[in-house]
């Protein structure tokens, strides 16, 4: 038996402007299957996320680069 999808998630590659995202709306909605697609307004703390884990990856990658 195989699982059941009722969602899926895009994540895109940088926050873009909410009109030029029609267009992938658009695409995505005549996909077979879909339902609906809608957009999520970037937030403050995504990009707080986002700077934390940036951080944290230049951190390792300095261990890397510059072990003790």
């Amino acid at each position: 038996m195989s699982d059941r999808i009722n969602t899926i998630t895009v994540v895109l590659e940088e926050d873009i402007r909410d009109d030029d995202c029609e267009p992938i709306l658009a695409a995505i909605g005549m996909v077979k299957g879909v339902l609906k697609a809608t957009p999520n307004v970037a937030k403050p703390s995504d990009y707080a996320a986002e700077e934390r884990a940036k951080r944290e990856i230049r951190r390792q990658l300095e261990r890397v680069i510059y072990p003790e």
